[in-house]
């Protein structure tokens, strides 16, 4: 039974070497183990809010992004307004030209129409009164071969002459 209770001086020594090995634990290792903890727990902390930060720094760079791709599509589709708004105009432009132009033409080709017609006309009349003059050249050749028949000839002429004279004067 020896083995199992020690004696009082082993014991003594014990508590002795004991408090000893506790006080420099106590005295040098806890703070040494506090000091750690505590600057471990600062850079934790640390690590923490500067992971916060960039955190809110990258939802304050996705908000911004997402205000830049919508400014853009905003832009981009007022762009395309425009320049749908500046082909609609460059269209109707050349569409009023070409109305303007085939009008012109159209106007020009009728004006040419009517100068033709007017000289086909004019020649029309021009070679009815030279085969009117050779038909009556012809009729009044053979009628006037005699002397008779132009005495008969010259009376119905001065006779619807002032027959026309005096319907004129009234």
């Amino acid at each position: 039974m020896d083995l199992l209770i020690p004696s009082s001086g082993l014991l003594f020594w014990m508590t002795v070497v004991f408090l000893i090995v506790a006080f420099i634990v106590i005295k040098f290792g806890f703070p040494a183990i506090i000091n750690m903890v505590n600057e471990r727990k600062e850079y934790i902390d640390s690590s923490l809010r500067k992971a916060h930060e960039a955190n809110e720094r990258l939802s304050n760079i996705q908000k911004e992004g997402e205000s830049v791709m919508q400014k853009a599509r905003e832009q981009q589709a007022l762009l395309l307004k425009e320049a749908t708004a500046t082909r609609d105009s460059i269209v109707e432009k050349a569409q009023d030209k070409a109305r303007e132009e085939s009008a012109r033409l159209i106007s020009e080709a009728k004006t040419e129409i009517e100068a033709e017609k007017q000289n086909a006309f004019r020649d029309i009349r021009g070679q009815v009164a030279e085969l009117s003059v050779k038909v009556a050249e012809k009729i009044l050749h053979e009628q006037l071969s005699s002397d008779e028949k132009q005495m008969e000839l010259i009376g119905k002429l001065l006779d619807n002459v002032s027959s026309t004279g005096s319907n004129v004067s009234k």
